[in-house]
């Protein structure tokens, strides 16, 4: 699966879980860490841990582990990284806080969804 379409599957599921503002950003010209970032919001911590989870249980179904997970249990940010694509769930202060959005805003915004 390429990372474009790891993208779109990590959407659809966030969609499914109602997760808030939906963004993919393509950084591959930017940095090697990764070529896309996928960054969602939750309105509570229990729905972050809903979201990391249900996408972690759906793309495991799929055979994508996630190679390296933070921020999980009572965590306001929490971060999955699939290789070429790192999702970023976010209480909406902490976004607010480290502003990703902006800090790449040199990537390409490729999907916004609120």
């Amino acid at each position: 699966m390429t990372s474009k379409e790891i993208c779109e599957r990590i959407c659809s599921l966030l969609e499914d879980k109602k997760a808030q503002d939906i963004t993919v950003l393509d950084i591959s010209h930017m940095t090697d860490i990764a070529e896309h970032f996928v960054i969602a919001g939750g309105t509570s911590v229990t729905q972050l841990n809903a979201l990391a989870e249900w996408v972690e249980e759906k793309l495991e179904e799929q055979g994508l582990p996630p190679l390296r997970k933070d921020g999980i249990r009572d965590s306001r940010w929490i971060v999955y990284d699939y290789g070429g694509v790192i999702l970023h769930l976010f209480l909406d202060d902490m976004r607010k806080l480290y502003s990703l959005d902006k800090l790449w805003s040199d990537g390409t915004n490729i999907r916004k969804r609120d």
